[in-house]
């Protein structure tokens, strides 16, 4: 009888929502003293973290409960919760009874914990809807156009603490509403929180940014926990252009006092390693140091830019994202590419030019080397996430399970753009690879072709993708060449997205941090931590038509990039701002070219001449391990993080210092080889008629650009003097010249 009895009940509750389901969705209005599914109870499962990836959003839900992601479908969430599990997750008779308030209270067992108490604005809401008899989402209700955040940027002095948000969401039609106890506040780091009403208080000094995020919408607010600092004035060299205005700025009002301008020495050194990859000779030095004209930093600017190694640094930072290595283009696909990109570096081809030609590419990869850009995706999933990654700065892998957890892009939006890339085939002539059981090694030409059919298939849907550029609303049309449709749209000046991406990769690439970081992940919840400087950028990369030259001389020429790395009172701690210049280790191909410079003796890379630089190499393993021993040099490039180029990221390449890299300093063979070399530097030095004074000063200045301390002097002049000859004891002098931090580092 019992059960006969509860099986009525639940037959009447199911009936009673139902009718309520059709009376909501049949007149389109909302009561607005019930909450709204939509507004209100989404909300609050969202605020609670229900709807996380790590919680009932993930993939296969959890504990038997499956919401969407983030609640990017209420509809279906609306039907798990009132219709599934014999309607216990809802309970209309008694709400307090039902699963969805006990278990986050704390009344029932739950895995995710207590997420909210009886008392709060969170337990009211989902009552309150459950006792109005758990109305559905309404068909015509006004959707969320915007959220606004106030104030958005601030600075709080202390002793001040703590600032409030005031939170509020605006809909199609016109009308605003105070979301603050709705609003998720996620923190990027644990310099404060955020209570429940939107007030942030500190935990510690320094800038934190919060994301505001209410239902689909979400905005980050930057706010600076600053101390009191009467005493520092804020003081900086004049304005070069517009790029320190800008910088100027925020620095003012981050209480921030920048470094003092570089010295000659310095500047040049930094120059010619960034723009180069290699050390300024002494008589280029000497030259530059003599030179009184009062624009002789952009007069050397101007000549570093023509300069063939120009060309091949930036060759090398395009081989690296496009995987240019051996292994799958082979050693002539990576000669015919790197040449490619060093032939457009050279001439200054427009970087929306060259980025088209990549991603349009087709035919044989010996004959048209940018088709060796598909050679190594060999599905439309990787062609798809690499474009994005690399030239969006969009990084989509997540949503190719699910709609992204921290983006706007859905599953829909990563199969229909992986259908742009679904005709793209390959024609494999005679594949001479050396192992074959490696199915990734390919050896001889492959020609890149289109079919005229073929689909990616949505895994949500189980039917064939729309193939859409990213974002679009519109799908290709089928007879559409879509490669032409991607380069056009990509490589659009209208399209502010590519040219952020390729501003934020230069400006990484001098000022060795990007203003977006990670330098190929922009989303709204990882924003520029100078939105204004960025924007100023991609305007000026634009109005000079994608002038690689252009840009990299306005940024170079710039107060920001002359500042000195030494810190002042104000700006010790700042590592984000661009207040001073932040030593950086040289990379591997610069620190081992560096040493070969400063001894005069080149290095010994397998498959290559003798005397080819480190900058100036192709590849990544000319020939493989297992058939040649890897040469000292190629052993000390890999330590020293050179990427092999299995991935289309600039994380791949290493600039952390290990333990193995002070061993290989302290003593590699090919350090020692080229230390003891008798027709070296040193040997020459030793050999020479020049006093120790003279031959101290010129190692120093060759390796330091700097003469020698009165007790630097003293003691080389003490060491060379202990040993049996000068050779050996200028080898212990230039070996201790070659592990300074001075030397080591680009400051």
């Amino acid at each position: 009888m019992d059960a006969l009895f509860a099986s009525l009940l639940r037959a009447r509750s199911c009936l009673l929502v139902a009718l309520l389901c059709t009376l909501t969705w049949s007149s389109g209005q909302a009561d607005e003293s019930v909450p709204s599914f939509r507004r209100d109870v989404m909300a609050v499962l969202s605020r609670a973290g229900c709807n996380l990836g790590a919680c009932h959003g993930n993939l296969n839900g959890k504990g038997g409960l499956k919401l969407s992601l983030r609640g990017e479908d209420p509809a279906a969430d609306y039907q798990t919760l009132v219709r599934q599990l014999e309607q216990r997750r809802v309970n209309l008779q008694d709400p307090a009874a039902s699963l969805i308030l006990q278990k986050p209270v704390g009344q029932l067992a739950h895995q995710g914990g207590v997420r909210f108490h009886r008392d709060s604005n969170e337990y009211r809401v989902l009552h309150d809807w459950i006792a109005a008899g758990a109305p559905a989402p309404i068909r015509k209700e006004p959707k969320l156009v915007r959220l606004e955040v106030t104030p958005s940027e601030t600075v709080v002095v202390a002793p001040a603490d703590s600032q409030a948000l005031e939170v509020h969401a605006v809909f199609a039609d016109g009308s605003r509403r105070d979301v603050r106890q709705l609003a998720v506040f996620e923190l990027t780091d644990n310099l404060a929180k955020v209570d429940p009403l939107g007030v942030v208080k500190k935990l510690a000094l320094g800038e934190t940014t919060i994301l505001v995020r209410y239902l689909q919408q979400q905005v980050p607010v930057r706010i600076a926990f600053l101390p009191s600092s009467p005493a520092i004035t804020w003081q900086a060299t004049p304005a070069a252009n517009r790029l320190d205005e800008l910088i100027y700025q925020r620095l003012q009002t981050l209480q921030l006092t920048p470094s003092e301008p570089c010295d000659d020495a310095t500047y040049l050194r930094r120059a010619h390693l960034d723009l180069l990859g290699v050390l300024p000779t002494p008589d280029e030095a000497q030259t530059f140091f003599s030179d009184a004209a009062p624009d002789k930093r952009e007069q050397l600017i101007d000549r570093l830019l023509t300069r063939p190694e120009f060309a091949e640094q930036w060759a090398l930072k395009w081989s690296d994202l496009l995987r240019n290595e051996e292994k799958v283009l082979d050693t002539r696909g990576v000669d015919v590419f790197y040449a490619w990109l060093k032939k457009n570096f050279s001439r200054n081809t427009p970087l929306s030019q060259v980025v088209r030609e990549l991603v349009t590419a087709t035919g044989g990869t010996y004959e048209n080397p940018p088709a060796n850009y598909y050679r190594a995706m060999r599905d439309p999933f990787t062609r798809g996430e690499t474009t994005a990654r690399l030239f969006l700065g969009v990084r989509l892998q997540c949503a190719r399970c699910h709609n992204h957890p921290f983006d706007a892009w859905t599953q829909d939006d990563y199969y229909n753009w992986s259908g742009v890339f679904a005709r793209i085939d390959y024609e494999v002539q005679d594949n001479k690879r050396k192992d074959k059981f490696d199915k990734n090694e390919f050896v001889g030409q492959q020609i890149v072709k289109l079919k005229d059919d073929g689909e990616v298939k949505n895994a949500r849907t189980g039917k064939d993708a729309q193939p859409k550029l990213l974002g679009a609303k519109q799908p290709l049309n089928s007879e559409d060449e879509r490669l032409a449709a991607l380069g056009d749209w990509l490589t659009s000046a209208d399209n502010k997205r590519f040219a952020e991406n390729q501003a934020n990769l230069i400006w990484y690439h001098l000022l060795g941090r990007g203003l977006v970081e990670p330098i190929d992940d922009f989303r709204s919840t990882n924003p520029a931590v100078h939105p204004q400087l960025l924007a100023q950028l991609t305007d000026d990369l634009i109005a000079s038509e994608f002038d690689l030259r252009a840009l990299i001389r306005e940024i170079i020429t710039s107060q920001v990039y002359q500042f000195s790395s030494s810190p002042n009172l104000s700006n010790g701690q700042d590592a984000r701002n661009f207040s001073r210049t932040l030593p950086q280790r040289l990379s591997a191909e610069k620190l081992l070219d560096a040493q070969c410079q400063v001894l005069g003796v080149a290095a010994d890379f397998n498959g290559y001449p003798l005397g080819t630089r480190a900058g100036q190499l192709r590849g990544v393993e000319r020939e493989r391990a297992r058939d040649k021993k890897p040469s000292t040099a190629d052993r000390f490039l890999k330590t020293f993080g050179k990427p092999d180029r299995l991935l289309a990221c600039e994380c791949e390449r290493s600039g952390e210092t290990t333990l193995k890299q002070a061993f290989v300093l302290l003593g590699d063979q090919g350090l020692e080889e080229r230390l003891a070399d008798q027709n070296n530097r040193l040997a020459k030095l030793a050999n020479s008629e020049k006093s120790t004074d003279e031959i101290v000063a010129e190692l120093y200045f060759v390796a330091l650009l700097r003469q020698p301390t009165s007790a630097e002097l003293a003691a080389a002049k003490t060491l060379l003097a202990q040993r049996e000859n000068r050779f050996a004891g200028l080898q212990d002098l230039a070996w201790a010249l070659l592990n300074s931090k001075e030397f080591i580092f680009r400051h």
